[in-house]
């Protein structure tokens, strides 16, 4: 960033910061929530400094994922994402989530924009037209080369499955912005934090970047190429324009385009960092527009060592926690528990066990047992008249530090630092009472000033502790400064002082009720085993969908006419089953290995599982489509296609001679 922009961000006092826009699933999960939490304190933290804010945030809708996921759930794309539009903005009212800006990839003034992008690109030679060939994950909407599967042959982000896709695309020149990407790095060491992620974005760069697909012909659930209506815009290109089209870019750059940006965060998860670390800067330069200050990688919250997955069944529903235990307790636990930018695992007894100690025990034991003692021994209103002890110095010292360093962790996204730093003042003030022993001096008359000083501390501490929480928990800030007859604050020149009461302090019940921690973990693993079947029951929906579409699309191409010349293309060939096996967690699909000319063996998959059994096939000759291109299916490269026929009651009969041949002979 250069200096000159620094000071036009100083002077201008803006702050733009961005959430991942999400796929609109049926069930977000506790995962999505912690990325939103986390940049809902920032932004409310940002305001409290007095800084203007634009906090965007929205949903991802296009794409072949989406499309096959409306279809498993009998809907148009359109009518789906529409549906899920309204869960997630509800889900964001419920967990207080304060953005400016939501933003759906549907909008027609975003797929304007990314029209306008995308001709701009071609028009300058940034993007061309040509062929893709490699490897596709749907899951991930990400296109691989062989060299970048992870080991099994499937998806590095995911590890779902990949297949090898070809057909004619567009293609951004994305190995022509390598080296500036790599030069952005070294000038701008702060871009991409943190350094992990970093260095992880250096060496992706460094062993070659290939130009980007950024088109698809084989599904229609897209923004369609300006120019060529066959072709949609490939959805990673799409939804990154969303951080500039939302502030008006390209109709409107005088106005909250050129008032917020270059955005200072865009708060991703790790996964997806290649595209706004590499291809994001990339368009970005491509387009002449400055580029944003930061991206901030945070880490997965697992469940059980593995990251939460809707596939998987793994999830956690963020609407249940907070309808049993509260918003504000579960935007704690997701703040408190990990160390942003690193993985941290969700369990139900960690969850638990924050709860009832830090805020039933911690926090909440000191609301009610200060508030409950100031009324009890003055009616609810402190005298002025205060005589010190010997462990205020050090207790006003805690409160003081801690409004230094939760500041500073927060400057710095460490969340769950900041709320430590918080922490030790309220562990300090539950000690102080200990020390100074109030119901004691709550014996003497003699000691009636002492008393007062003594609850004005606890109360002054609690005052401090109460606005230091406002963008962790902003509900339960409210209620530590109401039940202190205090409004809500954003003093920015917080410390410590002599607390006043200006309306009677109120007795409160306890913000936190202990829980029990058997009681929970039945409840709680009763909900995880029924979003386990749900999420099962999803997928089986997904695949019949997705395999239908496939055998849609083979038929579809079967029944075209076609020329002998065509027909001659084909190798047919004659192949002997050496061995078959069911493949690992699959009910469909079984593995053989096919013998055909000179001995040579093929790997082929095939959904034949549900008709014939592995040991009945072995020695049987097939009939094999011997030059079908290869497509990884569940780690394996599948070697060809083996013909059969469909019955009217869907069941599957092999193709086969009726005597026995040598293996790899020609059919035709």
């Amino acid at each position: 960033m250069t200096d000159v922009l620094k000071e036009k961000r100083k002077s201008d006092n803006k702050f733009y910061l961005t959430t991942p826009i999400y796929y609109p699933s049926d069930k977000l999960h506790i995962g999505h929530s912690y990325t939103t939490v986390a940049a809902d304190c920032i932004a409310r933290y940002q305001r409290s400094l007095g800084k203007d804010v634009m906090f965007l945030t929205g949903m991802d809708e296009h794409g072949q994922k989406i499309q096959e996921t409306a279809e498993a759930a009998g809907l148009e794309p359109q009518e789906y994402v529409d549906n899920m539009a309204v869960g997630i903005k509800d889900l964001w009212k419920l967990m207080n989530i304060s953005y400016d800006k939501f933003i759906r990839t549907t909008d027609d003034y975003h797929e304007k924009a990314v029209q306008e992008v995308f001709k701009k690109l071609y028009d300058q030679g940034d993007i061309y037209k040509g062929e893709y060939q490699g490897w596709y994950c749907t899951s991930c909407e990400s296109f691989w080369t062989e060299s970048q599967l992870a080991e099994g042959g499937v998806c590095p982000d995911c590890s779902g499955p990949v297949y090898l896709t070809k057909e004619e695309s567009y293609f951004f020149k994305l190995s022509k912005y390598g080296d500036k990407v790599l030069e952005l790095y070294k000038n701008q060491p702060d871009f991409l934090k943190p350094d992990r992620s970093k260095n992880e974005m250096i060496h992706f760069i460094e062993e070659g970047l290939e130009d980007l697909a950024v088109t698809r012909t084989s599904f229609n659930w897209g923004i369609p190429v300006p120019f060529d209506p066959d072709h949609v815009i490939y959805v990673w290109v799409d939804a990154l324009v969303n951080y500039i089209s939302a502030l008006g870019y390209p109709d409107d750059v005088d106005g909250n385009f050129e008032k917020y940006w270059p955005a200072n965060i865009h708060l991703v998860g790790k996964e997806i960092v290649r595209f706004h670390c590499i291809i994001w800067p990339a368009l970005l330069m491509a387009l002449g527009i400055e580029l944003p200050e930061r991206v901030f990688a945070h880490g997965w919250l697992l469940l059980n060592d593995s990251k939460m997955s809707k596939s998987k069944g793994n999830i956690v529903d963020p609407v249940l926690l907070c309808e049993r235990y509260g918003v504000d307790a579960i935007r704690y636990f997701l703040l408190r528990e990990v160390s942003f930018g690193s993985d941290g695992n969700f369990s139900n007894e960690a969850l638990v066990e924050r709860i009832n100690s830090d805020l039933a025990n911690d926090l909440g034991n000191l609301l009610s047992r200060s508030t409950a003692m100031v009324n009890k021994y003055f009616d609810g209103v402190l005298p002025n008249e205060r005589v010190e002890t010997e462990f205020d110095k050090d207790l006003a010292a805690v409160a003081n530090k801690a409004i230094t360093d939760s500041r500073n962790y927060l400057d710095q996204m460490q969340f769950s630092h900041a709320l430590e730093a918080i922490w030790d003042l309220v562990k300090r003030s539950n000690k102080y009472i200990d020390e100074t022993t109030p119901w004691i001096l709550a014996k003497s008359e003699d000691e009636s000033a002492k008393l007062a000083n003594v609850l004005g501390n606890l109360l002054e501490a609690l005052r401090i502790t109460g606005i230091l929480l406002a963008p962790f928990m902003p509900d339960t800030s409210d209620a530590i400064l109401a039940s202190l007859g205090k409004e809500s604050d954003i003093n920015i020149d917080l410390e410590f002082s002599e607390f006043v009461t200006e309306s009677k302090v109120e007795t409160t019940k306890p913000l936190f009720p202990r829980l029990e921690l058997d009681k929970e973990m039945e409840w709680l693993d009763k909900i995880n085993s029924e979003q386990k079947e749900k999420a099962k029951a999803r997928q089986e929906k997904l695949a019949k969908v997705r395999n239908k579409n496939a055998d849609v699309e083979a038929k579809t191409k079967t029944k075209a006419e076609i020329k002998f010349n065509d027909f001659e293309k084909l190798e047919l060939l004659v192949a002997t089953v050496k061995d078959c096996q069911a493949v690992p967690e699959t009910d469909r699909l079984l593995q053989f290995k096919l013998e055909t000319s000179n001995g040579e063996i093929r790997d082929v998959i095939s959904g034949l599982a549900e008709h014939y059994k592995p040991e009945d096939l072995i020695g049987k000759q097939v009939v094999l489509l011997a030059n079908l291109e290869p497509r990884k299916i569940k780690g394996v490269v599948s070697q060809g296609m083996i013909l059969s026929a469909e019955n009217k009651d869907g069941s599957l009969s092999l193709l086969t001679t009726d005597k026995e041949v040598e293996s790899g002979a020609e059919i035709g």
